[in-house]
C-alpha cells in the first residue's frame, strides 16, 4: 500500500494514447493517459468507463450530444455507448474502468493496448 501522486506518475511517460495502470480497485484499473488529437469511433461491450480530466480540456463526442470536461471534471459513459474522445490540445486523463476493458473497445487497430503497461 502506497499512495500514488499522478503528477509524479504523468511525468514518467510520453506517448499519446497509450494508457498505463497506476493502481488496482477490486475488479477495475485506475489508468492514466495523454491524449491529443480524435481517437476513433468504438464502444465497450460489457463496461463502463470513467474519464477525469487531470489536466488540461477533453471532449468527447457521442452520437446524440457533446460532452466538453475541464479539469477537475468526470464523467461516465455506460457499456454500450458509442463515443469518440477529442483533445485539441494534449490533456492528462485518469480513467477507472474495469480490468477487462480494452482503450478502442470493439475495434482493433493500431490504436489498440492489449496489455498496459503498469507504471
Amino acid at each position: 500500500m502506497e499512495k500514488v501522486n499522478l503528477n509524479h506518475k504523468l511525468k514518467l511517460f510520453n506517448e499519446l494514447w497509450s494508457p498505463k495502470i497506476v493502481g488496482e480497485l477490486n475488479d477495475s484499473y485506475i489508468k492514466l493517459a495523454k491524449l491529443k488529437g480524435e481517437f476513433i469511433w468504438h464502444h465497450h461491450d460489457n463496461e463502463d468507463e470513467l474519464f477525469f480530466v487531470v489536466k488540461g480540456k477533453l471532449l468527447i463526442k457521442l452520437k446524440d450530444k457533446d460532452i466538453h470536461l475541464g479539469e477537475g471534471e468526470f464523467f461516465i459513459i455506460p457499456k454500450g455507448i458509442e463515443h469518440m474522445p477529442v483533445a485539441e490540445e494534449e490533456v492528462e486523463i485518469m480513467m477507472i474502468e474495469p480490468k477487462t476493458t480494452i482503450n478502442t473497445g470493439n475495434i482493433k487497430n493500431e490504436k489498440t493496448v492489449d496489455n498496459p503497461d503498469w507504471i
